[in-house]
């Protein structure tokens, strides 16, 4: 059997682009992540390439856009480029009736500049249910600026309640030339991916045939560089993307970096509902004696969270679908949480919500990535993330930091009866939670969610 020092092996194969550690910067808080996308939208000189779950029409994404189109408008040469999931673009949130989609807002403000900006929208599958476009990343310049957040109110605390996520910044021009190749191959002149912001939208089924093509398309585009040595005072990054189970090289990364560790692995996910393959790695590296922290989000700390005041929705049944996974997980290890090798945390921060995804492993290797962690991500949507390592620990005070700011609201569970069952649950999720036992839709659910 591999040990963690073949998996490691096999990680430092992995072709890389060597990044000066100086150029690595992590961001704290939401707050901070929009003041500095919004100061790199106006500093960029030459492109801003945009890739996100969605720009929400509301406050905060009326003031990214506005942004967008005053730095085109000052300079009509930049080129600016905004990748948004093609389904998700054309609705309104979840229990949100009545509210428009997105695209209304993007051809409104198209018509209100002479100097266009280009929003597209990426129809990953051909319904929003079965995969969407979950690449994270904006490049301005030569910057890289990456997080799980999409664009809206919450994400970028514009008002009183924000959504917790991580914010890293790389700044090289080879790495940003990389993220912008990979969209300009994959989405530019693709007859599936059309533009939002002009002109009628093709429907979903108007566009299935080229979307099945597109979905093939994807699975077999992966970011291009050159190869780079790593130099004193420098990092290895590898850009890494994935769609489906099969032949994903992201999935497999993120694997191959649970398996190295040989001390320490620390992970977030939001939403508890590991991937089998990845639940089965935990399992091994807690046999083995590996210290294991997984920072989970509290169910209140959840986007679908209703509180009991509120009428209920179906989809408020999330989070306690998540939670009981969660208790299932400890009970079956209690005896690795009683001798500390096992440190379930638990976020929470007044009414505000958490979103955080990714891995450090060891004190010199991090996975940054918008992936959840969870079967939806594994087979379903279309990820991305970096893979970094970092062997002369030239990052590790960073991550340290990074770290500390991410267990600030944080509670570790002693005891898996701290965490509520079926029977704790309000009348209306405990009726839903049993029919879908009953009816053994669990099982269809954990692959969708």
């Amino acid at each position: 059997m591999p040990s963690a020092t073949d998996y490691r092996a096999l990680l430092q194969r992995l072709p890389t682009l060597a990044i000066d550690a100086e150029q690595v910067q992590i961001l704290h808080s939401a707050h901070s992540f929009k003041q500095r996308l919004l100061s790199l939208i106006s500093a960029a000189q030459h492109r801003i390439y945009l890739v996100a779950l969605y720009l929400q029409d509301d406050e905060a994404g009326r003031e990214v856009l506005t942004a967008l189109y005053e730095a085109k408008q000052a300079n009509p040469q930049l080129d600016i480029r905004l990748f948004v999931d093609f389904h998700r673009a054309q609705r309104g949130l979840i229990g949100h009736k009545g509210q428009g989609g997105n695209h209304k807002m993007y051809q409104a403000f198209a018509a209100r500049y002479p100097h266009p900006i280009a929003i597209y929208g990426v129809p990953v599958k051909g319904r929003e249910v079965l995969g969407v476009l979950h690449l994270k990343g904006f490049v301005f310049d030569d910057t890289l600026l990456y997080s799980g957040a999409s664009l809206n109110d919450i994400y970028l605390h514009q008002q009183e309640r924000y959504r917790f996520d991580r914010y890293h910044q790389l700044t090289d021009a080879a790495l940003a030339d990389t993220m912008v190749d990979y969209m300009t191959r994959l989405f530019m002149d693709n007859p599936a991916v059309p533009p939002l912001n002009a002109g009628p939208i093709p429907s979903a089924r108007k566009l299935r045939n080229v979307i099945r093509q597109f979905k093939q398309q994807i699975k077999q585009t992966q970011y291009q560089f050159e190869d780079t040595q790593r130099h004193a005072g420098q990092v290895s990054v590898t850009p890494l993307a994935g769609l489906g189970k099969r032949g994903n090289q992201l999935n497999k990364a993120i694997r191959t970096a649970v398996r190295s560790a040989q001390q320490q692995l620390f992970v977030c996910t939001p939403y508890f509902n590991l991937p089998k393959p990845l639940a089965k790695d935990i399992r091994s590296l807690l046999k083995k004696g590996v210290t294991v922290t997984l920072v989970i989000g509290d169910k209140t700390a959840n986007d679908f969270y209703i509180p009991p005041e509120q009428p209920f929705r179906t989809i408020g049944g999330l989070p306690y679908l998540y939670e009981a996974n969660l208790r299932r997980f400890a009970r079956t290890h209690q005896t690795a949480i009683y001798q500390g090798k096992l440190n379930i945390m638990i976020w929470q921060h007044e009414h505000h919500s958490y979103h955080l995804k990714g891995l450090l492993v060891d004190n010199d290797l991090a996975m940054i990535t918008g992936n959840n962690l969870n079967p939806r991500a594994w087979g379903l949507d279309l990820e991305n993330g970096l893979l970094l390592q970092d062997p002369e620990l030239l990052l590790q005070a960073r991550f340290e930091k990074e770290k500390y700011h991410i267990l600030e609201h944080c509670q570790r569970i002693e005891h898996f009866s701290e965490i509520d069952e079926v029977a704790d649950y309000p009348v209306p999720v405990q009726k839903l939670l049993k029919r879908v036992q009953r009816t053994r839709a669990n099982v269809l659910l954990k692959r969708l969610l």
